[in-house]
């Protein structure tokens, strides 16, 4: 990502025909675009102002647009910012776009750049740069609600605690080091001890949350399984309420994993349709068993379904896939005997539905329901919501231990700077120039 003294421009509202769009500037240049663009200069500070819009090169009437002058440093960015909501006609914006790139000093934005100029002038941190990231590709409501809150602060408030606690810690080590040969406090050393324990106990029970924010996050993934013919591709249609997958007699028509994305009483759910599981009949079904058994060990629930009409006769391999992470579904009740209805397979009682009818569909969606809130139920705690932090938690957790046992006060020092950092690297608070890129990049542009 360029960082250069540019002022740069972006459609931030999304692209094609709409009421109204909105076009962003921001760099030391905006006000000077903004007065060339309208033939007058900015408007009050964070004051709406109807303008016409004029083409700098030619005098053309662009359109008549509603303009808003963000000076620095009161602004999104830092730096001066300034606001275009003109009409959502794509020659519109076009022109208006076109206009901005013939004056000198301005270039289209690249993706996330109004977030990272956010981030350089510490109008964000890495922790809510993200969260605004993941407010924006938000699908449901938990997931809304997850990324506001990580955007108000919370997480970010809670690693820098820690931070300043390891600061603390590693400024008595420091003390020890440097005035080893004065009058210390008694009982330095257990003091830092108890407050290294302390802190690996609170980052142990942070880290021991069940991947409840990630899940949030990127959606809890739901592998449908079983034998061929069971009513899978059916089962996935019915859930989604669309035809996302193909539904023939002929046994072994899904082939690869076909996924699609639901929202289950405002929880995210990634239900994933596999190949049915047998002994394939040529290299392409095999292939397609082997992914569904690498789906069905990857999921964080399974829904095994069994053919009504042949059950409880039942494949084996399909058995040892069944755990306590399984709901079990008997597909064609109408089939389906009425004393095998209540027939349990590994402690699991069975729910028969009829993907035909829908009949018995609406308590298997409860169920699911259920499954995704206790997993991804709100907590008052913060939570994790991105791997990179678990790796960095995981890193600083390393080090505090390491630190308990250095058989040296410098290298305790040491590692508990090196606890410090890992911190620091999850809000930004140090040199992370290889981690912001990676960040950044994920942003639409004009955002």
């Amino acid at each position: 990502m360029r960082q250069t003294s540019d002022t740069i421009y972006a459609l931030s509202s999304g692209p094609g025909r709409g009421a109204v769009a909105l076009i962003r500037l921001s760099g030391v240049k905006a006000g000077e675009a903004l007065a060339r663009l309208c033939a007058q200069p900015p408007g009050a500070a964070r004051q709406a102002v109807v303008r016409r819009l004029h083409d700098p090169r030619t005098g053309e009437l662009l359109d008549q647009a509603l303009t808003l002058w963000f000076p620095a440093p009161a602004s999104f960015t830092g730096e001066d910012m300034a606001e275009l909501h003109v009409h959502g006609g794509r020659a519109v914006v076009a022109g208006v776009l076109d206009a901005l790139g013939s004056l000198e000093g301005l270039r289209p934005a690249e993706p996330g750049e109004f977030a990272r100029r956010a981030f350089d002038h510490h109008r964000l941190d890495l922790v809510e740069a993200e969260a605004l990231a993941d407010l924006v590709a938000a699908e449901t409501a938990a997931q809304r609600r997850q990324a506001l809150r990580q955007l108000g602060g919370v997480l970010g408030k809670l690693y820098d605690e820690w931070r300043v606690a390891i600061i603390e810690l590693m400024a008595l080590a420091e003390a020890g080091l440097d005035f080893s040969d004065q009058d210390l406090p008694a009982g330095l050393d257990d003091r830092l001890k108890r407050g290294i324990l302390r802190l690996i106990a609170a980052i142990s029970t942070h880290l021991d949350d069940g991947r409840r924010g990630e899940l949030v996050r990127e959606g809890l993934e739901i592998a449908i399984l079983g034998p061929p013919n069971a009513g899978k591709s059916s089962l996935l249609n019915a859930l989604a309420k669309r035809e996302v997958a193909i539904v023939a007699a002929t046994a072994g028509t899904t082939r690869d994993v076909i996924e699609v994305r639901l929202d289950l009483s405002g929880y995210p759910v990634v239900l994933a349709d596999t190949a049915g599981l047998r002994d394939a009949a040529d290299e392409v079904e095999a292939e397609g068993v082997r992914r569904a058994l690498a789906r069905a060990e990857s999921a964080d629930l399974r829904l095994v379904v069994f053919d009504g009409a042949s059950w409880p006769v039942v494949d084996d391999k399909v058995i040892e896939l069944i755990d306590s992470n399984t709901i079990i579904v008997l597909n064609k009740r109408d089939l389906l005997q009425d004393n095998l209805k209540s027939h349990i397979i590994k402690g699991i009682k069975p729910l028969p539905l009829s993907c035909r009818t829908g009949e018995g569909l609406e308590e298997l969606i409860a169920h699911l329901e259920r499954a995704a809130a206790s997993r991804m139920a709100e907590q008052a705690s913060p939570v994790l919501t991105q791997a990179r932090h678990r790796l960095a938690l995981e890193q600083c957790r390393e080090a505090l231990v390491r630190s308990l046992g250095a058989p040296a006060v410098e290298l305790r020092a040491e590692d508990l700077r090196l606890a410090a950092r890992s911190l620091g690297r999850i809000t930004g608070r140090v040199d992370v120039e290889d981690v912001l890129d990676q960040v950044f990049r994920s942003f639409c542009i004009g955002k």
